[in-house]
């Protein structure tokens, strides 16, 4: 049980349950990388337990050491960590960087900074890893041009701001599904979704090195590029797509993608891909076994993990008469201006 009799989170995947320094110490660093671990405080005994579980491209943990500790991996070189304590407080150093750590303030140490941390006992932290490359990646997609220095957040991530909220949600719907084998953990594009979700709220908006380039205004895509990236999401609607990769397909930014779906389309890149996939549960059910072929399942597999809301957009759809749904992509400039349009 962890703190106040609660269940431990991802219970049921453990790695390890140990006294033992060292091999605390090397059970942590298969799982993340090689370390200092010691005891401090005049603490000598230690009561180490790390549960760990990969679900597409982000690995999420539960690490409590029972004692206070100094851990210090110098540069983690090749992932990017959100640490966010679920009791107490941990001293957290990182490069020119140094915050007190709580439930109200996670850390996100960056790769390419020396990192050194002083855990106290009572101070269990929910762990979600990131490979670096996947992180840079999404940053290039998001610009529209390649990074020309490594990306270095603010140490400190305030778990009361609004987008932190949400963030903390989206890790705890992945810690709660990974519990189970059935459920969301099954679904590999709800997990990407999901996953994509966290990773492009936390590049915009937890403050780096970046966030002032990515917040730059963009001229929006011209009206040709969003018929093309239209027809991209047409033919990829079953891949776990998300803005960035459609504005790489068709060789723009992905704020030059959003901005140009909103002034010729009048929505988001990602509301049309919801759309198109909608429609591709509708004609699944239509033409599928009643019997095997569960509404459940469908939306699941399309990437609508939830059910309730995908009721809502499923009836907003059927309401609005959207079969087949024609979009006019138009040049944005005047009333009545010339339109080309894309049916499904």
């Amino acid at each position: 049980m962890g703190e106040g009799g609660a269940p431990v989170p991802l219970g049921n995947r453990p790695v390890f349950d140990t006294a033992d320094l060292d091999e605390a110490r090397e059970l942590v660093a298969g799982v993340f990388c090689p370390h200092r671990l010691e005891l401090t405080g005049g603490t000598s005994r230690l009561a180490a337990r790390l549960n760990s579980v990969q679900l597409g491209t982000v690995r999420v943990n539960y690490l409590d050491y029972g004692a206070d500790v100094r851990i210090e991996p110098g540069e983690l070189e090749s992932f990017f960590l959100v640490q966010i304590p679920l009791a107490g407080r941990s001293l957290i150093r990182c490069g020119g960087q140094e915050i007190v750590s709580t439930p109200g303030l996670a850390s996100l140490p960056s790769p390419s900074e020396h990192l050194d941390m002083r855990w106290a006992a009572g101070c269990p932290q929910l762990i979600v890893k990131f490979d670096r490359p996947v992180v840079e990646d999404a940053m290039e997609r998001m610009l529209g041009e390649r990074l020309d220095r490594p990306i270095v957040f603010d140490l400190g991530m305030d778990m009361t701001a609004g987008w932190a909220r949400a963030w903390k949600a989206m890790a705890d719907l992945i810690v709660r599904e990974a519990e189970y084998g059935d459920g969301l953990a099954a679904q590999p594009l709800a997990i990407a979704h999901l996953e994509n979700a966290m990773l492009s709220s936390l590049l915009t908006g937890q403050p780096s090195n970046y966030l002032e380039r990515l917040n730059a205004p963009r001229p929006p895509a011209l009206p040709k590029v969003v018929r093309r990236a239209m027809r991209y999401i047409d033919d990829h609607a079953h891949l776990p797509l998300t803005t960035d990769e459609v504005a790489s397909a068709v060789a723009v930014s992905g704020r030059s993608l959003q901005e140009g779906f909103r002034r010729h389309l009048g929505l988001t890149p990602m509301t049309y891909l919801r759309d198109v996939r909608l429609g591709r549960v509708h004609d699944e059910l239509a033409a599928g076994d009643p019997a095997r072929c569960t509404v459940t399942k469908v939306a699941a597999h399309w990437g609508f993990p939830h059910q309730g809301r995908f009721a809502a957009l499923y009836r907003a759809r059927a309401t609005a008469g959207r079969r087949p749904r024609r979009y006019a992509v138009t040049d944005g400039t005047r009333p009545g201006s010339r339109t080309a349009k894309t049916s499904r």
